[in-house]
C-alpha cells in the first residue's frame, strides 16, 4: 500500500492491522495469503464475503490480506489514476475534481487520497471529501455549516468522514471561489 496519499494516523492504523492479524487469528499475514490465493471468487466484493464466511475474518483485515495476496487486483490503493479514472467518468465534473486536488494540493501539508467512491482530503485527519453525483460535485467539509449560506447539513449516511458536517454541491470551477477556499482552509485549520 502506497503510503504518499495517506495521514499518519492512517499509516499507524493500517500497520496495526497487519501487527494485529497474527495475534488475534494465530496465522501470519503469508499464511493468510496462501489462504487467500485458494478463494474460487474472482471480485473484491465477493473474495471478502468468501474470506468472512469461511475464516471469520472482517473487512478491514479482508482488504490487508487481499492486498498482499491479489496487489493491484482490487481497491486500486497504490493506483490513484484508476480509482480517479473509475469515479469521475463525467468530463465536467473531472475538471472540478482536479480543481480541488490543485487547490488543496497547494496547502502545505494537505494530502489527497482517491478512494474509490470519493476523493478525501486530509491533514492531521480528514478535513473534506468530494465526489460526483447526478446533481454536480458533493463536497463536504469539517466546517459548521452556519459558516456560509451555500453550506447544508450533509444527509445520513454521506459514505464518507462523519467530521465532514456541512456540505456543497459544487457545478462547475467556478463554484471553487475564495470563499470555498476559505472554508476548505478553515476545514483544514481545524484538523
Amino acid at each position: 500500500m502506497a503510503d504518499a496519499n495517506l495521514t499518519e494516523q492512517q499509516k499507524k492504523w493500517f500497520a496495526s492491522v497487519r501487527e494485529g492479524l497474527e495475534r488475534d487469528t494465530g496465522k501470519t499475514l503469508d499464511q493468510w495469503v496462501k489462504i487467500a490465493r485458494t478463494c474460487p471468487e474472482t471480485k473484491p466484493g465477493a473474495r471478502t464475503k468468501w474470506l468472512k464466511e469461511k475464516h471469520g475474518i472482517g473487512v478491514n483485515r479482508a482488504a490487508t490480506i487481499f492486498d498482499a495476496a491479489f496487489p493491484g487486483d482490487g481497491a486500486g490503493w497504490d493506483d490513484p489514476e484508476k480509482l480517479i479514472a473509475g469515479l469521475w467518468k463525467n468530463p465536467d465534473q473531472l475538471k472540478v475534481h482536479d480543481a480541488l486536488v490543485a487547490h488543496v494540493s497547494n496547502i502545505k501539508g494537505a494530502i489527497v487520497g482517491e478512494k474509490k467512491s470519493f476523493t478525501s482530503f486530509s491533514h492531521n485527519y480528514q478535513f473534506a471529501a468530494a465526489r460526483p453525483t447526478k446533481d454536480g460535485v458533493r463536497l463536504g467539509m469539517a466546517v459548521d455549516p452556519k459558516s456560509s449560506k451555500r453550506l447544508q447539513p450533509p444527509k445520513k449516511n454521506e459514505g464518507w468522514s462523519d467530521r465532514n458536517k456541512s456540505v456543497t454541491v459544487l457545478s462547475s470551477t467556478k463554484d471553487i471561489d475564495a470563499e470555498l477556499k476559505k472554508l476548505l482552509k478553515a476545514a483544514f485549520d481545524a484538523s
